[in-house]
């Protein structure tokens, strides 16, 4: 993966779960984060850098330093992400953190390299659309527990990885050498966590070859689709297609609707060789094609789905598309059909 993926994460159930099992209260949380009231209404995606403030938020509401980990350890399997769930049904720990990076970006744009060495293997967590920030510390070390947990209950043994490298300043020191007994080096350039080959080819108990010839398929599905929709432009007509009605969609509504900044959206529009205002008019037309093909539309509520103020706003534009009045082309079109039949 790579910072071509999409800044847009959906915050996992898994981690309300937590906050919960954590005894936090995710009202209080939520409005230290500040974020937009669709992230409760509609499961809306937020983008990094909304994420890093909710974990802020969390430690703050919290009041605890090692808030990190009390979420990591506290939950299992059967609130898990799939993924996860198909990881601790892994042969090896090694193939369980494996599936893990690949499968990670289908809950967040977060990148995890695995990097194989002689006598041992290392993970390196970035988050590409941090815009500079250093992730939260509660959220590194809720990953890197992750990955220690999942060990730990795959084997049944209490693994301790080689080292722990995180780019913060030293705090909570002793609570975190309790959890993960090795040796720790803070204010690194990245965050890392480094585990012996010996331990990473230990088997899985919880090995499960029928749950995996399941799941796989599954998450591969969902991983195809991700990477079928991570345009900015296709996310962009996603969201107009469903503004349109209430009027004319600024693109400063439908950036905050994607979780990113006005300029961010424009800049990533420009990347990709469209503008805003021709997604705008390339939607409305594709819209209003689909609308005429339904006869039981007149044509002032297709003016009205497609956001126009008035009927005379659109026919002036259809006839810049089709160079015909929307009645000529819907006739036309009906024609066509009986035609086909």
């Amino acid at each position: 993966m790579n910072s071509t993926t999409p800044d847009k994460l959906k915050i996992p159930a898994t981690l309300w779960e937590g906050l919960k099992r954590a005894g936090v209260d995710r009202a209080e949380v939520i409005r230290r984060a500040n974020l937009p009231l669709s992230v409760l209404r509609d499961d809306a995606p937020i983008a990094t850098t909304q994420f890093f403030a909710l974990w802020r938020a969390i430690e703050n509401v919290s009041q605890d330093s090692t808030i990190g980990l009390r979420i990591a350890t506290g939950l299992d399997g059967a609130v898990m992400p799939l993924a996860f769930v198909a990881a601790q049904h892994a042969r090896t720990f090694r193939d369980a953190l494996n599936r893990v990076a690949r499968f990670k970006r289908l809950c967040a744009p977060e990148e995890v390299s695995v990097k194989d060495f002689a006598d041992y293997s290392e993970l390196v967590i970035r988050w590409p659309h941090g815009e500079s920030e250093t992730a939260p510390r509660s959220l590194v070390d809720a990953t890197m527990a992750s990955f220690v947990e999942m060990g730990r209950r795959g084997t049944g043994e209490r693994l301790v990885p080689l080292s722990l490298e995180l780019a913060r300043p030293a705090a909570s020191r002793s609570s975190l050498e309790r959890y993960f007994s090795c040796d720790i080096k803070f204010d690194t350039k990245v965050d890392r966590i480094t585990f012996r080959q010996e331990d990473l080819d230990k088997l899985f108990s919880t090995y499960n070859k029928d749950l995996l010839d399941v799941l796989a398929p599954e998450l591969d599905r969902r991983l195809e689709h991700q990477d079928a929709s991570e345009s900015v432009t296709e996310q962009t007509k996603w969201v107009l297609r469903r503004r349109l009605t209430a009027g004319r969609p600024d693109i400063r509504s439908v950036a905050a609707e994607l979780a990113m900044s006005e300029r961010s959206l424009q800049r990533r529009l420009t990347d990709e060789g469209v503008s805003f205002q021709a997604l705008v008019t390339q939607t409305r037309h594709q819209m209003a094609l689909r609308h005429l093909a339904d006869n039981s539309l007149t044509l002032i509520e297709i003016a009205y789905l497609l956001g126009y103020e008035d009927q005379n706003s659109f026919f002036r534009a259809f006839r810049q598309w089709e160079n015909q009045t929307p009645s000529d082309w819907r006739a036309a079109h009906a024609a066509e059909c009986h035609a086909g039949n």
